[in-house]
């Protein structure tokens, strides 16, 4: 273990074995830090907060503490970081100011510089959120999902596993899973190379592309869509993307109208050709 003289951690908080902690951080009390964690210089880490192992967390992060009108002091929420995760220069991250409610980082999560993760929020595992993307409050971020820099994010919105959403959108309905979302705020298609870095079968991408093609570029409502879609043969990742659609409280981001009718073929070359 090596602590710099000048950081102050309470003597309420559990430390791991082998953890690297820098210069004028303060740790508070009722923290507690796995195994093999690095924390860089002027990092703050609030009560009642959960960091797993082998997590690294950089200069200026702020983690723990509540930032909301209602809260009132002695109030106990929890902040839960998983392992392996890595939280870099100026990130914020808030415990929900409700009582015995929790904010969730997973496991092997990626949050570059300056990202902000309001209270409430669920991150679950493998995710990347880019600089300067803003995440609101009760906020869900599915499995393996990528936001791309200066994202905005309202409350209570979802984004699914394995969804992409690009630089600059504003979030303001749920994006579903294995969708592509691009600065233009629109669903353009399937996580094309997401799904297949995932590992995903040939079958199985080519029933998420029809089921992704019939919701968004076919002209049906929501529900003419959902039922078009589960009159076909229902792989895991398609029922997993019904399931999700039906679930949604804020309604569906919409999909480009302009590759409405037409073939994928066509989708994908004016997709290309954009980028």
């Amino acid at each position: 273990m090596a602590i710099h003289p000048t950081a102050i951690i309470s003597p309420n908080a559990e430390i791991g074995k082998n953890v690297e902690i820098g210069p004028y951080t303060v740790i508070e009390d009722d923290v507690k830090i796995g195994d093999d964690c690095y924390i860089d210089a002027h990092v703050k880490i609030g009560q009642y907060t959960t960091i797993g192992p082998r997590c690294r967390i950089y200069f200026g992060t702020f983690i723990g503490e509540p930032q909301d009108h209602r809260f009132y002091k002695g109030i106990q929420s929890y902040t839960d970081i998983g392992s392996d995760t890595v939280i870099r220069e100026y990130v914020t991250i808030h415990r929900p100011p409700f009582e015995f409610m929790k904010t969730i980082i997973g496991n092997h999560v990626l949050l570059m510089a300056f990202v902000h993760i309001a209270h409430d929020v669920v991150v679950h595992d493998n995710v990347t959120i880019a600089n300067h993307t803003a995440i609101s409050g009760h906020v869900q971020i599915g499995r393996g999902a990528v936001m791309s820099g200066y994202v905005k994010m309202h409350q209570f919105c979802r984004i699914g596993a394995l969804a992409m959403v690009g630089v600059g959108a504003i979030i303001v309905q749920d994006v579903p899973p294995f969708c592509m979302l691009r600065e233009t705020n629109f669903i353009t298609g399937p996580n094309t190379i997401g799904l297949r870095r995932a590992g995903m079968s040939n079958e199985s991408r080519l029933a998420i592309r029809r089921a992704i093609r019939t919701l968004f570029f076919e002209g049906l409502n929501v529900k003419n869509a959902l039922e078009q879609i589960e009159r076909e043969p229902m792989t895991p990742e398609v029922q997993m993307f019904v399931n999700f659609v039906k679930e949604a409280h804020r309604g569906i981001m919409p999909g480009n109208p302009k590759f409405v009718g037409i073939s994928d073929e066509q989708r994908d070359a004016m997709e290309a050709q954009a980028t």
